[in-house]
């Protein structure tokens, strides 16, 4: 099994065990409500997420002479709200099952869209600005991990913020 944390927004008895995968087991498990909800956030979450996505693209439509600025900007600003979002998940709100499968998996995976840009890079190649589809290709991965790192620091700063007036208040 790997060595990656397991997810805290499980409970203890939902958490992967050490024991190896068994087919067997998975298919004679019983399914119940509980693991459903998570199921549940992530499809309303994806429904919100994918009709904001729709109207930015509504606000900013893409035309062939341009570059596909809506798809820009929901990766932007989708990096930028998803790192914010987990650290104040992690850092600052107390422990929940659905927020991260709601927010960050729903609303922002479905808003955000690799693919989308990929398929606009593309675009450009076929009409023959390559050049153009060379620097919107890395003009989107720049500025994702530019935003994403404005997102911490945001979500940082929000924490220290908390820890200091916390510290002011207890004696």
């Amino acid at each position: 099994m790997n060595r990656l944390p397991f997810d805290p927004d499980l409970a203890a008895e939902h958490q992967p065990t050490e024991r190896p995968f068994d087919a067997r087991y998975v298919r004679g498990r019983r399914r119940s409500w509980l693991q459903i909800g998570p199921v549940l956030a992530v499809s309303v979450g994806g429904a919100a997420g994918g009709c904001a996505r729709y109207g930015v693209d509504q606000l900013i439509p893409t035309t062939d002479a341009l570059l596909p600025w809506g798809t820009l900007t929901v990766n932007v600003v989708g990096a930028l709200l998803l790192a914010l979002l987990l650290v104040l998940v992690l850092e600052v709100w107390p422990p929940t099952r659905y927020v991260r499968p709601l927010l960050a998996v729903g609303v922002l995976g479905s808003f955000t869209t690799f693919s989308t840009l990929m398929v606009d890079v593309d675009r450009l190649f076929a009409s023959e600005h390559r050049g153009t589809a060379g620097l919107y290709l890395g003009a989107s991965l720049s500025a994702g991990l530019v935003a994403t790192g404005l997102g911490l620091l945001i979500g940082r700063a929000v924490v220290r913020r908390r820890t200091a007036s916390r510290r002011k208040v207890t004696p």
